[in-house]
């Protein structure tokens, strides 16, 4: 007879995560356009640019045998360095920021896991805006933290909401809770919104205005920063931050060069460095170094630039690709209405009140059937707060070629053509 055994409590909030639902459909079923995986495109993937820079690193036994020794628990100095020269050059920031502020990670999910870590006990909350990435709400849920959804538009969180929402916390007693808000502000993941300048500095000032008693810090998640297309750049939230003990920025060139090799980082407020290289040196005390090295010497010789300008080109495309189909195809659609972003890898679309698109509704698997898949929407809004929008979906012109995402569109609209006949 077998022992029986428990699992912890954290186990027990990791279940259920939607992504990997998702892609055990996509594999489930290999001939699916999936519109639904934040991947990359595996044809722009930076083969060229990478043996280039492995070369020069092997070539140097000195360099060679430093990489693939362990490294340090913030990361290697050159990287950090070259990370905050280029963070400094294009964002004027009011208060200094040392090196010692930087920290690498494997991918920024880790570092907004740490940061997790460190800031929040189980039952505290993070305002997010509504939607806002899930796995980040997943990380949430898997510490016993609290999300809660502010309304937000195409120009991202909504200030007033904000301090609605903050009201609201004072008058039922929970402002002590809230700990973190969470911010997507280049090319929302989901939505594709981008953060006005003004709202950025409104949302920095009202989080020190209300910190009362302890800090409310904001998490600043620029995964998407350099995938920009059309418009002008946005300064850094950082840059609202006059003490620099509010903002948390989180980088990664897991979109801008390559997801594989793992790399991200953060510039952290000074009294959150030690906190959060102490979580660090449990789980790795040093990210893969090798990999560090390899993205340093990518930055001295000057291939990461041409790289990220290609990417500009090749999403742009894409994206015109996904908003010329969608125009076709989901235009003619009773209720279906999408924002066209500038910039990032996605297309937030709105449906219908009455078509719900997550699992528990009929356009899910009518889509499946059609053959094309999407991530729904309901998945991207915190438990509490802003009420979940079950008519709305994110789709991803990243992976597929322009043909596919063409045919994927229409196939959308087929099924949710064939789901609207069957209500009406």
């Amino acid at each position: 007879m077998s022992t029986a055994f428990r699992l912890s409590q954290r186990a027990a909030w990791a279940e259920g995560q939607p992504i990997s639902d998702l892609m055990a459909q996509a594999l489930a079923n290999p001939d699916l356009i999936s519109l639904a995986a934040g991947f990359v495109d595996q044809e722009t993937l930076p083969v060229d640019a990478t043996r280039q820079a492995v070369d020069a690193l092997l070539t140097d036994p000195p360099d060679a045998q430093a990489a693939l020794q362990y490294g340090t628990t913030p990361g290697y100095l050159p990287l950090r360095e070259a990370l905050l020269d280029r963070f400094l050059a294009s964002n004027p920031v009011p208060h200094p920021v040392s090196t010692r502020q930087v920290v690498v990670t494997a991918g920024s999910n880790q570092l907004l896991h740490l940061v997790a870590e460190t800031l929040l006990n189980p039952g505290d909350i993070v305002l997010c805006a509504a939607p806002t990435y899930l796995v980040f709400l997943g990380t949430l849920n898997n510490l016993g933290a609290r999300s809660l959804g502010v309304t937000s538009d195409q120009q991202g969180m909504i200030p007033e909401a904000l301090e609605d929402t903050l009201q609201g916390l004072e008058k039922t007693g929970d402002l002590a809770r809230v700990k973190a808000i969470y911010l997507v502000p280049y090319f929302d993941n989901p939505s594709g919104a981008t953060m006005t300048a003004q709202r950025r500095a409104e949302v920095v000032r009202l989080a020190k205005r209300w910190s009362r008693g302890h800090r409310i810090h904001v998490i600043s998640d620029c995964a998407y920063r350099e995938l920009k297309y059309t418009g002008d750049d946005e300064p850094s939230v950082r840059c609202f931050d006059e003490e620099g003990d509010t903002v948390i920025v989180a980088g990664t060139f897991s979109k801008s060069f390559s997801p594989g090799i793992r790399v991200g980082w953060g510039i952290l407020p000074e009294d959150l460095v030690d906190p959060v290289c102490n979580q660090k040196g449990n789980i790795d005390f040093g990210s893969p170094n090798f990999s560090q090295h390899l993205m340093a010497k990518v930055l001295e010789l000057g291939l990461f630039e041409p790289h990220v300008e290609r990417l500009r080109v090749e999403y742009h495309r894409k994206l015109r690709c996904m908003l010329e189909a969608a125009d076709e195809f989901l235009g003619p659609l009773s209720g279906v209405h999408w924002a066209a972003p500038s910039g990032g890898l996605y297309v937030w679309v709105h449906l219908p009140e009455s078509v719900r698109t997550g699992p528990q509704g009929r356009l899910f698997d009518v889509a499946i059937g059609e053959g094309v898949l999407y991530v729904p929407g309901q998945f991207c809004y915190p438990r509490e707060g802003e009420p979940v929008r079950a008519n709305t979906m994110r789709l991803s012109f990243g992976v597929q070629s322009c043909p596919r995402i063409r045919a994927g569109l229409e196939s959308l609209a087929r099924a949710i053509a064939i789901v609207q006949r069957g209500e009406s």
